[in-house]
């Protein structure tokens, strides 16, 4: 790839839970087409063996070489980023994708010897290149404990949890939470959760306004500080689904309905906590992972 002159201040944001169907790869895709409206440049890195983000966006998996044909070197990034440039792919302004297929199921097996002894560090490389020509590259992880997400937990600079208020989906924030601790310990140093997004939420129910306010409460820093979760909230809305179903995000087919402005708003306010994270020290207490053991007892009781 050809570098940027400059070369853009590229943050690697990895979105995940180590649980399925909480809103991760819709987080994802409508993030960066919040930011790609304010003229950021974003891509999208599908690592999911489902292809969510993949098939967000209207591409059929196989459609195109992606994630499997890049690491294990069968192609390079230059070929395989799908841009608007494509006919057949209507993607957000501003927004480039690497899509995902169903042979990534069999990535372990086809990895090269340089991949044996550090797996997890299967993004180091790519990620490198393509830093400097992106403003945000969005990692979308699977839902479990593969390859590419060891991976992605090493590559990123940032984690989102994505959650739903839903027990189940809380409890994979706990592991995800650890995986995180687990990552800074054995390389990944500057790794910092930027945050927590709830979405798909019904504010008129009371078990969903307690589930948020466990969220808030296992994600607090410490005593009398602030949560980890994001402050803006996403509502339950069908625009969304139908807007995956066309292939598209929201900002292409509802660019004024009130779930649009909130990821305006979230993009906004994940702006604004990097430039807060920026001024801190990497030890300090704002920016390293938490879950308070007691308050998870809660999610599993």
């Amino acid at each position: 790839m050809e570098r940027q002159h400059p070369p853009r201040d590229t943050k690697v944001i990895a979105v995940g839970n180590q649980k399925g169907g909480v809103g991760k790869t819709t987080n994802a895709c409508h993030i960066s087409a919040a930011l790609g409206e304010l003229g950021r440049l974003c891509l999208i890195w599908d690592l999911d063996v489902n292809c969510g983000a993949t098939r967000h966006f209207g591409i059929p998996p196989e459609t195109y070489w992606g994630t499997f044909e890049l690491l294990t070197g069968e192609d390079d990034l230059d070929s395989i980023i799908i841009t608007d440039r494509l006919r057949d792919v209507d993607l957000p302004k501003n927004v480039h994708l690497i899509p995902a297929g169903r042979n990534l199921e069999g990535l372990d097996g086809a990895l090269g010897p340089d991949h044996k002894f550090f797996p997890a560090g299967v993004l180091l490389d790519p990620i490198k290149e393509l830093r400097g020509h992106y403003d945000y590259i969005f990692l979308d992880t699977a839902p479990s404990v593969l390859t590419t997400t060891l991976g992605a937990y090493m590559a990123a600079d940032y984690f989102i949890l994505s959650t739903t208020p839903q027990r189940f989906s809380i409890a994979g924030l706990e592991d995800a939470a650890r995986d995180i601790q687990a990552a800074i310990r054995l390389g990944n140093a500057k790794l910092r959760v930027l945050g927590v997004v709830v979405s798909d939420v019904d504010t008129r129910t009371r078990l969903a306004r307690l589930h948020i306010d466990l969220i808030e409460d296992l994600f607090r820093r410490g005593p009398g500080q602030r949560s980890a979760m994001f402050e803006t909230i996403i509502s339950r809305s069908t625009v969304i689904g139908e807007a995956q179903r066309q292939g598209k995000t929201i900002f292409q087919t509802d660019p004024t309905h009130k779930v649009t402005e909130q990821y305006r708003k979230l993009a906004s306010e994940l702006e604004q906590r990097l430039a807060a994270f920026a001024a801190m020290p990497l030890e300090s207490p704002e920016v390293q992972p938490s879950v308070d053991q007691r308050e998870g007892a809660r999610v599993h009781g």
